[in-house]
């Protein structure tokens, strides 16, 4: 992939002068992305996350270079930039797209196993791992990296990150639960096996409070919210703290992390084999 990297990058350095075509060096990235060959980001072997800023240049870079085109299927209009069409899916391709209205833009990564149930949207960049379920209403937005076995559950919004370019996308680690209308947005890593109860809101300004290690989880000094692994997190409140919020029993949304996940948590948050 060097080569379609320095394609990019000479592509987004030179503009009109560039020597390479356009479309050409866009749709060979569009396809690795659709093979899950490059992702936007990648977890190295400590853990950490590696964000491919050229990978989000490129796709950008398909925004731009697209022209706007009637891709209408029977009745239902549908008009986008002819750079990214429906994603295309083969039987063969071991994802069970459920009818209902559903819809996987091309330029993103969906693996053997991954169970779609309708109405779901996965966006361009987006990589979602083995075994994974995006359940009805769910959105994976741009280049959100989910891993393998993921319940996203009904109505759960996982935000997109592609700009600025350098900055993480939203992590789901193997393993995570994400309750029924939780969303989860720019900044946040949720690290492998947490579980986030139904209308969890996080973002990288969030507050976690741990009740079972007596601390706050504040982003660090890259703006990345971090929720432990095994975590459980339930929507709670604090006090708002002013005297005219004492006098008048207003409270703020907080995040509680309530206990780490053990074995009756994994009992009510497993993925069910026959589904697949």
């Amino acid at each position: 992939m060097s080569t379609l990297r320095e394609r990019i990058e000479n592509i987004i350095a030179n503009g009109e002068k560039n020597p390479h075509d356009k479309r050409a060096t866009f749709n060979a990235l569009r396809d690795a992305l659709d093979a899950g060959e490059i992702r936007a980001a990648e977890r190295k072997d400590d853990g950490t996350w590696e964000v491919h800023s050229w990978v989000k240049e490129g796709i950008l870079l398909g925004f731009r270079i697209g022209k706007i085109t009637d891709m209408s299927s029977g009745t239902l209009p549908f008009f986008d930039k002819d750079t990214y069409p429906v994603k295309s899916l083969k039987s063969t391709s071991g994802v069970r797209l459920v009818p209902g209205g559903s819809s996987i833009r091309a330029g993103s990564y969906v693996a053997e196993g991954v169970v779609c149930m309708p109405p779901m949207y996965i966006n361009v960049g987006a990589y979602v791992d083995s075994g994974s379920m995006v359940d009805s209403h769910a959105l994976v937005g741009s280049c959100a990296q989910i891993g393998k076995r993921v319940h996203l559950s009904a109505a759960a919004q996982v935000g997109g990150v592609l700009e600025p370019v350098g900055a993480l996308p939203v992590i789901i680690e193997d393993d995570v639960f994400v309750g029924g209308g939780c969303g989860v947005y720019e900044g946040c890593l949720i690290r492998e096996g947490a579980v986030l109860a139904p209308n969890v809101t996080l973002t990288r300004s969030t507050t976690v409070y741990d009740t079972v290690k007596e601390r706050t989880i504040t982003a660090d000094e890259n703006g990345v919210l971090e929720i432990p692994a095994g975590a459980v997190v339930v929507p709670g409140t604090r006090s708002a703290g002013s005297g005219y919020a004492s006098e008048h029993g207003l409270s703020l949304y907080a995040p509680i992390i309530v206990k780490y996940r053990d074995a009756s948590t994994d009992a009510a948050t497993s993925l069910e084999d026959a589904l697949r």
